[in-house]
C-alpha cells in the first residue's frame, strides 16, 4: 500500500479532462452525499479478480472485457442489461471450447459513464457549449441547460450501476448462466447470422458433454461451476470526484479500493507522467488497465508501471493495446520486448475499435469489422513472434440489434448504419458481430496454442 497517497492526493497533480462544474457548493455536497452510500463492489472481489487475471499473465486463463462504448440513462432498461450479459456468455461458451482455457468475463457495465473528449467545446450552428462527456457530467442534448455539468447526475449514475450489478449478479449466479440454458441464450435476431448455425452446433455439443457427465452423476445440481459464473464490472476511472467518492478502506487489510467497480483503466488522454489520474489509481488496490497507443514510449511505460505496479503483482496491470489495424503490428513489438525484458507480469489485451473508427459518406461514424479484425489478427501475431501470451480482448459491443460497424459476415453496409444506429457515443459490434469475432479469435487461439505445444515439444 502506498504510504505516500491519499484518496485525496490527486487533487494535486494536473487534472485533465474533468468537467468544470458551475456550482461548487452543490459539487461538493454531491461528493458528500456519495462517500456516505455503501460500496458498489467489494475489496474480496477485486481481490479474486485479480488472482483471476494473474492467471491470463501466465497464459493459463484468457481475459473477455466487453460492454457499451457509453452507458446512457435513457437506455436503462433491464433487457439491454440481459442481452449484452448473454452474448458475453455466448462468446465465453466459444472461447472456452475452442481454447480449452478459462475465460475471465469483464463488462464495461454498470459504470461506464463518463468519456474523454478531443476539445471542452462543440459548435453547432454558431453557438459553443461544453462538450458532451457522458451522462454521469452532462447531457448529449446540445442547448445550454443539458450541456451544464451536473453533480446530480454523479448521484443518478450510482444508482443506475447499482441497479444494474443487482441484476447481473442474479443473472450470474441465479441460474441464467447454468450452461443447461446454452441454447436459450441465442438472440431471437440471431437467426440472419451466418455464425447462428455454428454456435447451434457447438451448444449441441456441450449439452451432449453435459448429458454425458450428468449419467456420470456431474451436474449443475453437484457442482456449481456448471450452474453459475464470476462476472466483474469495468470502466475507465476519468470522473475522479466520483471515484474518490467511492473509495473505502477494506477493514481487513486496511488497503484503499475504488468500489465503483472490480477493475478500471486509465486511457490515453490521462496516462500522461504528473498525472491526476496516475496519482489516484496508484494508490488503489484494484486491478487496473492501461490504454496504449501509438504515441506510448517503452521507456514511460516502463516508468508508468514502476509507478503503478512497483511490488511486480501478477495481475494488477492490464495493458490495453489500441493502434489501428495498420499500425499494430510496427508499434506493439517494441513495448512488448521491452516489457519481456523488464519480466513484467502483465495481461496483453487487445482493444480493436478505438484505432478504427472511419466516417462513412453518409456522415456516420462507424468501424468496419475488416479492420477491427485484422487488428486483432496483428495482436496475436506479434505475441507468436515475441514468445508473449496475447491475453484477452477489450471490445465495444451491446446485445441490441444495432447497426453501427460496417462488414462482417451479415454485411452491413454504409447504407444500412441508418437503421438502427442507437449509440450515445461511438460505434459498438452487434450481437451477430460479437459471436463472429469470438469464433475468429477462438481460432487464432487454437493456433497459438498449437504453436506452443509445438514449440515445448
Amino acid at each position: 500500500m502506498a504510504t505516500d497517497w491519499t484518496p485525496d492526493s490527486w487533487r494535486n497533480h494536473e487534472a485533465r479532462q474533468l468537467p468544470e462544474y458551475p456550482d461548487a457548493d452543490a459539487l461538493a455536497r454531491a461528493e458528500r452525499e456519495l462517500s456516505s452510500y455503501p460500496p458498489l463492489v467489494f475489496a474480496g472481489e477485486a481481490r479474486d479478480l485479480t488472482a483471476e487475471l494473474a492467471q491470463v499473465a501466465a497464459g493459463k486463463a484468457f481475459l473477455l472485457q466487453g460492454g457499451d462504448c457509453a452507458e446512457s440513462f435513457a437506455e436503462f432498461h433491464p433487457n439491454n442489461i440481459r442481452d449484452t450479459f448473454r452474448v458475453i456468455l455466448q462468446m465465453a461458451v466459444v472461447l472456452t471450447y475452442a481454447s480449452k482455457l478459462p475465460i475471465v468475463k469483464l463488462g464495461r457495465m454498470a459504470g461506464q459513464f463518463a468519456k474523454p473528449r478531443s476539445a471542452n467545446n462543440e459548435e453547432l450552428g454558431g453557438l459553443s457549449l461544453p462538450s458532451y462527456r457522458g451522462d454521469i457530467i452532462n447531457d448529449i442534448a446540445f442547448d445550454p441547460a443539458s450541456r451544464a455539468p451536473d453533480p446530480q447526475r454523479m448521484i443518478r449514475a450510482y444508482s443506475q450501476s447499482a441497479a444494474t450489478l443487482n441484476l447481473l449478479r442474479a443473472f450470474a449466479q441465479g441460474g441464467y448462466a447454468n450452461l443447461q440454458q446454452v441454447h436459450a441464450w441465442t438472440l431471437d435476431f440471431m437467426g440472419r447470422s451466418p455464425w447462428a448455425a455454428q454456435y447451434q452446433a457447438l451448444a449441441d455439443r456441450i449439452s451432449e458433454a453435459l448429458d454425458f457427465m450428468a449419467a456420470c452423476g456431474i451436474s449443475p445440481e453437484t457442482v456449481p461451476q456448471l450452474r453459475s459464473t464470476r462476472f466483474y464490472t469495468s470502466h475507465e476511472a476519468l470522473l475522479l470526484q466520483y471515484e474518490q467518492a467511492l473509495t473505502r478502506q477494506d477493514s481487513l487489510t486496511g488497503d484503499w479500493y475504488d468500489t465503483s467497480a472490480h477493475f478500471i483503466w486509465i486511457g490515453d488522454r490521462t496516462r500522461f507522467e504528473g498525472s491526476a489520474h496516475v496519482e489516484y489509481l496508484r494508490g488503489v488496490r484494484n486491478p487496473i488497465g492501461i490504454k496504449c497507443g501509438p504515441s506510448l514510449e517503452p521507456d514511460v511505460l516502463l516508468r508508468m508501471l514502476d509507478t503503478l505496479d512497483p511490488a511486480r503483482e501478477p495481475g494488477r496491470i492490464t495493458l490495453i493495446t489500441r493502434y489501428g489495424h495498420d499500425k499494430i503490428e510496427k508499434h506493439l513489438p517494441t513495448l512488448v520486448r521491452a516489457v519481456k525484458h523488464e519480466g513484467r507480469p502483465v495481461v496483453w489485451s487487445c482493444d480493436p475499435m478505438h484505432g478504427n473508427v472511419v466516417k462513412a459518406a453518409n456522415g456516420y461514424k462507424t468501424r468496419p469489422f475488416e479492420r477491427i479484425l485484422a487488428e486483432v489478427r496483428g495482436f496475436f501475431a506479434v505475441h507468436r513472434a515475441e514468445g508473449t501470451h496475447g491475453g484477452g480482448i477489450h471490445a465495444e459491443m451491446t446485445g441490441q440489434n444495432v447497426t453501427e460497424c460496417t462488414g462482417g459476415a451479415m454485411a452491413l453496409s454504409e447504407q444500412s448504419l441508418a437503421d438502427r444506429y442507437h449509440t450515445h457515443c461511438d460505434p459498438r459490434l452487434n450481437a451477430g458481430q460479437s459471436i463472429e469475432l469470438a469464433f475468429l479469435l477462438a481460432e487464432m487461439l487454437n493456433q497459438e496454442m498449437r504453436e506452443r505445444e509445438r514449440d515445448a515439444a
